[in-house]
């Protein structure tokens, strides 16, 4: 995976939004419905975002240096939770704008031309919303799932707007282009929490998805045969980065040659497993050693100081 391939996703983000705030704005100016320019309000938001986007992925490209040891992977999450503010941002506009409208109705105009022109909008918007999902979840890229997700809003927003035009033409009830803007916008709402949550969590060292453990812990397992064993197994994501650290338990008898030989093959097993960059930390102990299980909690100093102040007590 080269460093261009993100950044690629993301120019294909801008150019998306910069096509529908054009094809947007254009059908609120011929319609005057309220839907519509909550719609593209959204829009203007997601050009933004995906600017965001960019510039957090040139950032998270960046090789290690003296000052960040561990890359720059993390800044994922930054633009992720700016994403989601972002996002809560224009639902809450959106609801802004709404309310008077709903207080007092304003007839449309032009709905048929407006309509078409917001649906190709939106269909631009389901095309790359599609696209940055579905890369997202494969490079393990926070940044492209979140701004497919945004854009997946958008097309919800879209179909939403479209529907409660539709019924004003249909009833006459001109109070319900307002009312559907405002439901949309609370449907915004939950999508932009649910990605603050998760760019919270990344920046808490949240652990690999289950079934991404197992898949370690069914390797590691096969290794009992060679008198093998593993403990203090732990995981962290750091954008589409994967951090892993373990202990292995190796026979007393083999050389410091041996043991590392054992390590860099668990080592190199465990990183192709997976497809994007991975980091594997081991550290050998002798599997007969009763120490060796000291350290199975990560604060293992504290655990240590808290045993001599329990000695020295009695």
């Amino acid at each position: 995976m080269t460093k261009d391939s993100l950044k690629k996703f993301a120019w294909l983000s801008i150019a998306a939004a910069l096509i529908t705030i054009s094809l947007k704005f254009g059908a609120y100016s011929l319609t005057g419905s309220m839907g519509l320019f909550s719609d593209a309000l959204e829009s203007c938001v997601n050009l933004i975002a995906a600017i965001i986007a960019l510039i957090m992925i040139s950032i998270s490209e960046r090789p290690a240096d003296k000052d960040h040891e561990f890359g720059h992977s993390k800044a994922e999450y930054f633009s992720s939770a700016i994403e989601g503010a972002l996002i809560l941002v224009a639902a809450f506009s959106i609801i802004w704008s709404a309310v008077p409208r709903i207080i007092n109705p304003q007839p449309l105009e032009n709905l048929g031309i407006g309509l078409l022109i917001s649906t190709a909008a939106s269909l631009v918007n389901l095309g790359v919303a599609l696209i940055l999902i579905k890369n997202g979840k494969k490079r393990h890229s926070l940044i492209l799932e979140a701004d497919g997700k945004h854009l997946m809003t958008d097309v919800w927003t879209s179909i939403g707007v479209l529907a409660g035009i539709g019924l004003v033409k249909l009833t006459g009830l001109l109070v319900l282009d307002p009312i559907i803007a405002v439901i949309v916008a609370l449907n915004i709402i939950w999508t932009g929490i649910q990605l603050l949550r998760r760019s919270g969590n990344g920046l808490m060292d949240t652990v690999i998805p289950e079934e991404e453990k197992k898949m370690i812990t069914d390797f590691l397992d096969t290794l009992k045969d060679q008198h093998i064993e593993y403990h203090s197994l732990m995981t962290r994501q750091a954008g589409q980065r994967i951090f892993i650290s373990l202990h292995l338990l190796v026979p007393g008898s083999l050389s410091v040659q041996e043991g590392h030989d054992k390590s860099e093959f668990v080592e190199e097993y465990i990183e192709n497993l997976f497809e994007g960059p991975v980091t594997v930390t081991t550290h050998i102990e002798p599997v007969e050693d009763p120490a060796s299980l000291n350290d199975i909690d990560i604060d293992r100093k504290i655990k240590r100081n808290c045993s001599l102040q329990d000695n020295i007590q009695a």
